[in-house]
């Protein structure tokens, strides 16, 4: 049977998609850097509009950035997070637009934002969600898992973090190895008939 070799194989598929699970419990087991720089390689070639990429991501390591980060996790998030490998925080610059004349340089895309605060708030945020999206499915790629997560205090994160960039904060990723034994069991999904529509 012939098959189509621009379609990922069901192992791929199954690694990023189908078989992937959210994450509570981790192994003891650290992600080297050199790893998360692999993932920002591959989740970087996402498409954003005009090239905006207005995502920033803070890959917390260390027991210094967990015990800075505590303060604003929720209860129930507090364990699983300082027990990761690594605790991403998924955060937005609102003023991308200040490096359009580098991204996208074929045109006067800075004009499109300065000035229109609401234009280009829609558009951080959005396309950082975009890009948060993407680490979810590059971290899954490159053989980590993700337990992405709210449940925290975004102005607390942001006094914390980015008192000094002005960054604002989305969501939470954390990454590692994850311990099979704390999965919940799988939540069902919408089917095609009730999700989608053919117009």
């Amino acid at each position: 049977m012939l098959t189509d070799p621009s379609i990922l194989d069901d192992r791929a598929l199954d690694q990023i998609f189908r078989a992937a699970r959210t994450h509570n419990r981790w192994q003891d087991r650290p992600v080297p850097d050199t790893k998360l720089q692999e993932l920002y390689d591959l989740l970087k070639w996402g498409p954003t509009s005009a090239n905006s990429s207005p995502a920033r991501f803070v890959f917390i390591r260390t027991r210094e950035g967990k015990e800075k980060l505590r303060p604003a996790l929720s209860e129930g998030n507090t364990e699983k997070t300082m027990a990761a490998p690594v605790t991403v925080i998924v955060a937005h610059d609102p003023k991308f637009y200040d490096l359009l004349p580098r991204l996208f340089p074929h045109t006067d895309a800075r004009s499109w934002f300065a000035g229109n605060e609401a234009l280009a708030h829609t558009t951080a945020f959005r396309n950082g969600t975009l890009q948060g999206a993407y680490l979810i499915m590059a971290a899954r790629a490159v053989g980590l898992d993700a337990g992405p997560m709210s449940g925290f205090d975004n102005d607390k994160v942001d006094q914390a973090f980015f008192a000094d960039t002005g960054w604002k904060s989305n969501f939470l990723v954390n990454l590692g190895y994850g311990d099979p034994s704390g999965l919940f069991p799988r939540s069902p999904r919408l089917p095609f008939d009730e999700a989608c529509r053919l117009e």
